[in-house]
């Protein structure tokens, strides 16, 4: 109880809410070239000194930085996930989109109070897995453009891209990309070659119109030419879908060469399994009335390999279930040299889930959820640890596990 106690009197009795803005401003708004501002910059710097000494000569060290750095809430929560797990997480396993940024929340860009805490994470000598189902190429982008090229190239991040399709981790030598589709069964890699070729040629005249294909390695993902999460996105996808399952069936009908008398019906019975999918199914009035019991094992047992993943007004998805995120992290944890891992796994979607469930399964991980993720995510979520967050505000999560770390340091003395 002697943590408990301390972390109450440290709350209690100092202005803890003007040391976090002091050091904000030290960490966020780094001095200016202008005379007036690195004057501003620096007067701030002293009194966040002053003030983390004055902790400093009344609690041991690293009480000053939780102070500086987590509000009473999260500091309460740190204590609260290191009494329970009595170790710190060792790598951050993060989804991108609608979970380190949202664009609604945050213009699709990721916030700096984000940015700069991956920084401190990376500097602690902490690996980051970036697990998404976004190509390589933009997700290096946005990385290089966030946390500099020498973070991105350090070797100690790497990028799970196309939902687990293949790993990206620069300064590994020949392990600097594992292309892990390349080992799927080949009827797998032509059913996936299928419905490239054909979900736009084939498309209803506005899902051709009102969707381009992104320029996956492997995956084959529909994205609307309309904003993303607009009205008009969220039409054609919703459209998209209703055709995006058809289409899988007939595909890997040809690939397994089964007698299927209407593939298309029995893809998007299977499918409809997912409640989100069976709902724009029926908005549609889509049948999903199929006989999947009747149909040929061949083309059942293959369809049970796949995954079609719904992302309202952002993305319709054909994924394999061999390759999912959780394989790629595994990946990823064996190129960064992870062999004892106990991760902070972010996200919002299905796939992100299945991260979740792994470290819970295997008992190697926390999990973090924006509070518009998936009922599913945010269900796993509450009930491991609740560590749900506003959207746009990753920053808190990664502020506790921050805490945990410097509770630990106490702890050790």
């Amino acid at each position: 109880m002697e943590q408990y106690d301390r972390l109450y009197e440290l709350y209690e009795t100092v202005d803890t809410e003007t040391v976090r803005a002091y050091q904000e401003v030290v960490d966020l708004f780094p001095p200016l070239r202008s005379t007036v501002g690195l004057s501003q910059w620096e007067s701030a710097r002293r009194e966040l000194d002053e003030r983390k000494s004055a902790i400093a000569e009344r609690y041991p060290e690293p009480y000053a930085e939780l102070a500086a750095h987590l509000s009473r809430d999260e500091a309460f929560t740190a204590l609260d996930l290191y009494s329970k797990y009595g170790r710190t997480v060792n790598v951050l396993v993060l989804d991108v989109d609608e979970t380190l940024r949202s664009a609604g929340d945050t213009d699709n860009e990721i916030p700096r109070s984000t940015l700069h805490l991956l920084t401190e994470f990376h500097e602690r000598g902490v690996p980051i897995v970036v697990c998404t189902g976004q190509t390589l190429e933009n997700v290096k982008g946005f990385m290089i453009q966030g946390l500099g090229n020498d973070i991105v190239e350090s070797g100690s991040m790497s990028i799970v891209y196309e939902t687990g399709n293949a790993v990206f981790t620069p300064d590994h030598g020949p392990d600097t990309k594992r292309l892990l589709y390349e080992g799927l069964d080949p009827v797998i890699i032509e059913t996936f070659d299928d419905v490239r070729g054909r979900v736009l040629s084939d498309a209803p005249d506005r899902v051709r119109r009102g969707c381009h294909l992104q320029g996956n390695e492997f995956n084959v993902t529909l994205k609307p030419n309309a904003e993303v999460g607009s009205e008009a996105a969220v039409a054609v996808i919703d459209e998209a879908i209703r055709y995006f399952c058809g289409l899988v069936g007939e595909a890997l009908a040809d690939a397994v060469d089964a007698d299927v008398t209407d593939p298309a019906l029995l893809a998007r019975t299977y499918f409809a399994n997912d409640p989100e999918i069976a709902r724009v199914l029926d908005e549609g009035d889509v049948a999903r009335d199929g006989d999947l019991d009747g149909a040929p094992e061949p083309f059942t047992a293959t369809l049970e390999r796949l995954d079609v993943g719904y992302y309202e007004g952002d993305a319709a998805e054909l994924v394999s279930l061999e390759l999912d995120k959780p394989t790629g992290v595994r990946e990823a944890l064996d190129v960064l040299g992870i062999e004892d891992p106990f991760a902070l796994a972010m996200g919002d979607s299905k796939s992100d889930l299945r991260v979740m469930e792994w470290l819970a399964e295997t008992d190697c991980g926390i999990a973090a959820a924006p509070e518009h993720a998936s009922e599913a995510v945010l269900d796993h979520v509450t009930d491991r640890d609740g560590l749900v967050y506003t959207a746009g505000e990753a920053s808190t999560v990664l502020r506790i596990v921050y805490g945990m770390e410097l509770l630990a340091a106490i702890d050790e003395r």
